[in-house]
């Protein structure tokens, strides 16, 4: 209970925080008036490349639970990051969605949820670093072009981040440091579920060649992904090359998973008028292009909530035919 208790608090926070921000630095007029006069073909556009990318999203998934000895088909894998993405707008962020692909397919496959989460939250790390990658590419491109500063020394944070938690999970001489924790982790009721996790993941240690063929797929996907976000910008009117927003994407990521907001409401707005501002966008378009952003994610989950409807509509009347 006291942990829910300081989410609320914290999430209430947060999002104050951010929303008093916006409210300092955007006029809420000509916010208003950007907003409606966003150009609706580059937004279909953000919204298409969303979409169609979601199914080789789906056959990375794949490759990595057929390397454990999990198959599974693709249109169902399909279906699980559609209703992920609808189970995101209520559950924390992108964290909630995760967790509902865990959730869903440990149904599927019981006694392999350790699996199925390390091949979840795997799939999510080899995200980040092929967008960290990727923004590596997009500093070289904006170097003497555009000025981004202290965000460049977070995406090193970040990356520093990724080398230690592939240490963690992937080197062998990291197992004495992390029995260590045991205790600990214990007495907090969290060894059982990370011992879980940590199998899952380490397991692939002896996939390598499944981890670099994945680790290609997504970062080919996330090229194309980003261009989503600059869609989303090119709609509100902002002039920009999209090596700007490689350079902003891996950052953008990573404030999604920021659990502490309301579907991340305020804080995605907050970061990208903070961001796009270093570059000498205006606040309002920034944020119209913040928002618009958030107008995809709205509308990806649209099917997601439809096959949820639809099968609990099923489900009801299977329920409600008597016995014969």
């Amino acid at each position: 209970m006291r942990g829910r208790t300081l989410r609320v608090v914290a999430t209430l926070v947060v999002t104050g925080l951010c929303t008093a921000y916006l409210l300092w630095k955007i006029d809420l007029d000509d916010t208003a008036r950007t907003v409606g006069d966003a150009r609706l073909l580059p937004l279909v556009g953000s919204l298409a490349i969303m979409l169609v990318t979601l199914l080789p999203m789906a056959y990375r998934w794949q490759i990595l639970l057929a390397a454990r000895g999990i198959p599974d088909r693709l249109p169902w894998l399909l279906r699980a990051y559609l209703t992920s993405y609808a189970a995101g707008q209520v559950l924390p962020t992108s964290i909630g969605g995760d967790a509902m692909r865990i959730y869903e397919s440990a149904r599927r496959h019981p006694g392999r949820t350790g699996d199925l989460a390390g091949s979840v939250l795997l799939e999510r790390a080899l995200g980040g670093i092929a967008t960290l990658a990727l923004a590596a590419a997009g500093f070289v491109l904006a170097v003497g072009h555009y000025d981004v500063g202290i965000y460049v020394w977070l995406e090193l944070l970040f990356v520093l981040g990724s080398i230690l938690l592939a240490y963690l999970f992937f080197a062998r001489s990291a197992r004495e440091p992390l029995r260590r924790s045991v205790g600990t982790l214990r007495r907090l009721r969290l060894e059982r579920p990370l011992r879980a996790l940590y199998a899952g993941i380490h397991a692939y240690r002896a996939h390598g060649r499944v981890l670099l063929a994945v680790f290609a797929l997504t970062l080919a996907l996330q090229t194309v992904r980003i261009l989503a976000i600059y869609l989303a910008g090119v709609s509100a009117g902002v002039d920009l090359s999209p090596r700007v927003y490689y350079v902003m994407g891996p950052l953008l990521f990573l404030v999604m998973l920021v659990p502490f907001s309301i579907n991340g409401l305020a804080v995605r707005e907050a970061f990208f008028v903070s961001f796009l501002g270093t570059v000498g966008v205006a606040a309002e378009p920034a944020f119209a292009t913040g928002f618009l952003f958030f107008i995809v994610t709205i509308a990806m989950a649209v099917p997601g909530a439809v096959i949820l409807g639809w099968e609990g509509l099923r489900g009801a009347a299977r329920a409600g035919v008597p016995d014969a």
